[in-house]
C-alpha cells in the first residue's frame, strides 16, 4: 500500500527524481553534481535543463515562470512571465530557453538599494541559483514555476540576501577545508546546515480587519492587558484547538509537497502563539525554505479566515516571536559540532568550538546587527527572548572542559585529577553529547551538536544572520590556522598551547546565568561586551572600518554594499516608526476619542438628570466615573497633540516611540472605563483567545 504523504512529498519540486525523468542522463548528472557539491555549472546544458524544467512545470499545471529572489526588503519578489509565445497569426507555442532560465532583467530602482542605485538607473539582473531546486507555487487559478535566483545591479553590486549568503558559505567552506587538512583529514565536502524554528501568532480575520494598527503595522499599538494571558503557563505545548490543528495540517501538507521537511508543530508560550520547526537542511536551501514557510503560513491562514502575524511583538505583555536559527557545520558528512569518539575527533571538535567562541567574542557587534529592526526592538530582552548583549552558553560540562584546557590540568571528575591534560592524545576530557540544559535568555547557545542563535526576529530573513555567522567563523578558523602555521613543535602540543591561549583570550563572552538580570548587564559592561540596545545602535557596526575590512577580505560584501545595508536599515526603521506613530494618532483621534467623548457626555447627562431628580444613590459612582473619563479625555487630547508634533517636526524615532508609549497608557486606561460594547477595537481577551 502506497503512503500518500510519501508519494506527494516533494511533488512540486524539480527534484532529483524529476531531473532524472525529464533530462538526458549526461545533463542530469552535471546538474546534480552542481546541486549536491556546488561544482561550477556547465553553461552548455542550460537549454536542455530549461526544456526539461518547462515540460515538468507544464505537467504540474504551470502557465508562467518567475525568477524568485530575496531583495533587501526582507521578503521575496517575483515577476511572472508566460511560457506562451506567439508563432504566427492566432498560433502560439510554449517556450522556455536556457537564456530565460539562467538570467533575467527586472526593475531595480524600486527596491531598497541604500544608494547603490539611482531612480533613473532601473536595470537589475537575476541569476539562477542551481543549488536550490525550482518549485511550483500554486494559487487558486493556476500555478507558477519559481526559479530561485540571486539579484544584483547593473554594476554587479548585490541587491539581495542570497548572494552574500552564498559567498559566506564559500568562505567558511574554504577555511574549514584548510583546518581539516591540518588535522590530516582527506579532502571532503563542507556542508553548513540550518534548522530555522518559526514562531507566529494566529488571530481571527474579523478581529484583524477591525484593527487598523494590525493592518498597517503588524502589531497592536493599543490594547490593555487581559486578566488572563500567559501567566498560568497553560498554553505552552497544550492541546491544539481543532481550528488551529486544521490550519497546521494544511500548512504541513503544502510544505511537504514543496519538499520542506516540516517536523514539529506545537502551541507556544503566549496564547494564540504557535511554532513550526523543520528538520536540518543545507543552509542555502533552508533559508529559501524558511521564506516559503512564511508565505505558506500567511496564505493558509487566509484560506481559513485567520491571519498569521509574523511581527516580533504583535501583543504587549506576552511573549514575542523569534526565528531560532540552529547552525552547524559538517565535513565529509560528519558534524564537526558533535563531540568525537576518540582523541583526534575531540581535538577537532574543541578547535571548531573555540573558533566559534572566538568569532562571537570578537564580532558580537556585527552579529547583533543582523537582529536589528523596529519589531525586534520590542521583543529582545524579555519574555524568553534573549537580551541585546550577545553571549555564548555552553552548559556546565563544556564549561568545565574549557577550564581544564585553560589550566592544562584534569578536573575533579577525572580519576587522574591534577595530571597534565593532552589535547589530541588523551581520551579525556569526556565530552558531553547532549547534556547541556537550555538557557532561554542566552542569545547563542550550544545545544548538543549545534549552536542556536535565538535573537533573530520572526519576520526577518535568516540569510543575514547566517551570512555574518559564516563570515566571522571563517575569519576565526583562518586565524587559528595562521597561528598554528607559525608555531613550532609537534602538532598536538601546538594545538594544546593555542587552545589554552584562545580560552583565556575569549572566555569573557561565555555566560551561563540569567541574561535579563541587572547583575549581568553590569558585569557585561565591565567585561567590555557591547550592549546595542536599539536598532540605530545595532546598525552602526556596519560602518565600522574593521567590519568593512573583514567582509571585503572574504569577498562577502564590499564597502559600498555594507554602507548600503546601514542606510536601508535606518530608512526602514524610521519609516516603520513613523507609520506606527501615524496610525496610533489616527486611531486615538478618529476611533477612540469620539467614543470616549460620547461616553462622557452620556454620563454627564445622566449625572445631571439624577441630581435634577433629587436622587441620593448613584451620584457618587456617576461622579467618579465621569471625572475619570473627563480627565482621560483631556489627557488623550494633550498626548495626541504631543505625538502629532513629533510627526510633523519629523523628530527622532526615539521621541516618536516615547510619545506613542505615553499615548498608549492613556488609551489603555480608557479601555477599562468605556462600555465594552462601545469600545471601537477588538480587545486582547478577544484576539488572543477567539481563534
Amino acid at each position: 500500500m502506497k503512503d500518500p504523504i510519501l508519494e506527494s512529498y516533494g511533488s512540486d519540486v524539480f527534484s532529483e527524481k524529476a531531473i532524472r525523468r525529464h533530462l538526458p542522463k549526461p545533463v542530469a548528472a552535471k546538474l546534480l553534481a552542481t546541486m549536491r557539491k556546488s561544482t561550477p555549472l556547465d553553461p552548455t546544458i542550460a537549454d536542455a535543463v530549461a526544456e526539461g524544467m518547462k515540460n515538468w512545470a507544464l505537467e504540474k499545471g504551470a502557465t508562467h515562470f518567475t525568477h524568485w529572489f530575496q531583495p533587501l526588503t526582507g521578503g521575496t519578489a517575483e515577476k511572472h512571465d508566460a511560457f506562451l509565445e506567439p508563432c504566427g497569426p492566432a498560433q502560439a507555442v510554449q517556450r522556455f530557453s536556457g537564456k530565460n532560465l539562467i538570467g533575467g532583467e527586472t526593475d531595480a530602482s524600486s527596491f531598497p538599494s541604500g544608494g547603490l542605485r539611482s531612480t533613473f538607473e532601473a536595470r537589475g539582473y537575476t541569476a539562477w541559483d542551481p543549488t536550490s531546486p525550482a518549485f511550483i507555487k500554486r494559487h487558486e487559478n493556476g500555478a507558477t514555476l519559481c526559479i530561485p535566483t540571486a539579484f544584483c545591479s547593473f554594476t554587479g553590486e548585490t541587491l539581495d540576501m542570497k548572494t552574500p549568503l552564498l559567498r559566506s558559505i564559500q568562505a567558511v567552506s574554504r577555511a574549514t577545508e584548510r583546518l581539516m587538512r591540518m588535522f590530516g583529514q582527506k579532502r571532503a565536502h563542507v556542508e553548513v546546515t540550518l534548522g530555522a524554528e518559526q514562531e507566529y501568532f494566529l488571530v481571527d480575520r474579523r478581529h484583524y480587519l477591525s484593527r487598523p494598527d494590525l493592518l498597517q503595522t503588524g502589531r497592536t499599538v493599543f490594547g490593555a492587558a487581559p486578566a488572563k494571558h500567559q501567566q498560568l503557563e497553560d498554553h505552552y505545548f497544550g492541546a491544539i484547538k481543532p481550528r488551529v490543528l486544521k490550519f497546521m495540517t494544511e500548512v504541513e501538507r503544502r510544505l511537504w509537497q514543496l519538499g520542506i521537511p516540516a517536523k514539529t508543530r506545537h502551541n507556544e508560550v503566549a496564547p494564540a502563539q504557535f511554532e513550526l520547526a523543520p528538520m536540518f537542511e543545507d543552509l542555502n536551501l533552508a533559508v529559501d525554505h524558511n521564506m516559503m514557510i512564511m508565505e505558506v503560513l500567511r496564505q493558509t491562514a487566509e484560506a481559513n479566515d485567520l491571519v498569521c502575524l509574523l511581527h516580533e511583538k504583535p501583543f504587549e505583555g506576552v511573549n514575542g516571536s523569534g526565528k531560532h536559527c540552529n547552525w552547524s557545520i559538517a565535513y565529509g558528512g560528519r558534524n564537526l559540532l558533535t563531540p568525537g569518539a576518540d582523541p583526534r575527533e575531540n581535538a577537532i571538535f574543541l578547535t571548531v568550538l573555540m573558533a566559534i567562541i572566538r568569532a562571537i567574542e570578537m564580532h558580537a557587534d556585527i552579529l547583533r546587527m543582523t537582529t536589528a529592526g523596529a519589531g525586534n526592538d520590542h521583543r529582545l530582552g524579555a519574555n524568553e527572548a534573549p537580551p541585546a548583549i550577545i553571549s555564548v552558553f555552553l552548559g556546565d560540562e563544556l564549561n568545565d572542559v574549557l577550564r581544564q584546557i585553560e589550566s592544562g590540568r584534569r578536573g575533579s571528575d577525572s580519576s587522574r585529577r591534577g595530571q597534565k591534560l593532552r589535547v589530541g592524545v588523551d581520551t579525556l576530557p569526556p565530552l558531553p553529547k547532549d547534556t547541556t540544559d537550555r538557557n532561554r535568555t542566552s542569545p547563542f547557545a550550544f545545544t548538543g551538536n549545534k549552536f542556536e542563535f535565538r535573537a533573530p526576529g520572526s519576520s526577518q530573513n535568516c540569510a543575514q544572520s547566517q551570512m555574518v555567522l559564516n563570515t566571522i567563523v571563517a575569519e576565526s578558523i583562518d586565524a587559528i590556522c595562521d597561528r598554528l602555521d607559525t608555531m613550532k613543535g609537534p602538532f598536538n602540543e601546538k594545538l594544546q598551547r593555542l587552545l589554552q591561549y584562545e580560552v583565556k583570550a575569549h572566555k569573557r563572552v561565555i555566560f551561563s546565568g540569567d541574561g535579563y538580570s541587572e547583575e549581568w548587564r553590569k558585569e557585561a559592561a565591565k567585561l567590555g561586551l557591547p550592549n546595542l540596545r536599539d536598532t540605530p545602535a545595532a546598525l552602526a557596526p556596519l560602518k565600522e572600518r574593521r567590519n568593512v575590512e573583514l567582509f571585503e577580505r572574504y569577498g562577502v560584501l564590499s564597502r559600498s554594499e555594507m554602507l548600503s545595508r546601514w542606510e536601508i536599515g535606518m530608512d526602514d526603521y524610521r519609516r516603520r516608526i513613523r507609520i506606527e506613530a501615524g496610525i496610533a494618532l489616527e486611531i486615538a483621534r478618529s476611533m477612540v476619542r469620539p467614543v470616549v467623548a460620547d461616553e462622557f457626555s452620556r454620563l454627564a447627562n445622566a449625572l445631571g438628570q439624577a441630581k435634577s431628580d433629587g436622587l441620593k444613590v448613584g451620584i457618587r459612582g456617576l461622579t467618579a466615573l465621569s471625572s475619570k473619563l473627563g480627565a482621560g479625555l483631556d489627557d488623550l487630547h494633550v498626548k495626541c497633540d504631543r505625538l502629532e508634533r513629533t510627526i510633523t517636526r519629523d523628530e527622532r524615532p526615539e521621541k516618536q516611540l516615547a510619545a506613542m508609549d505615553d499615548l498608549r497608557k492613556t488609551v489603555d486606561r480608557l479601555e477599562g472605563l468605556v462600555d465594552d460594547s462601545r469600545w471601537p477595537l477588538p480587545k486582547y481577551r478577544e484576539m488572543l483567545f477567539v481563534y
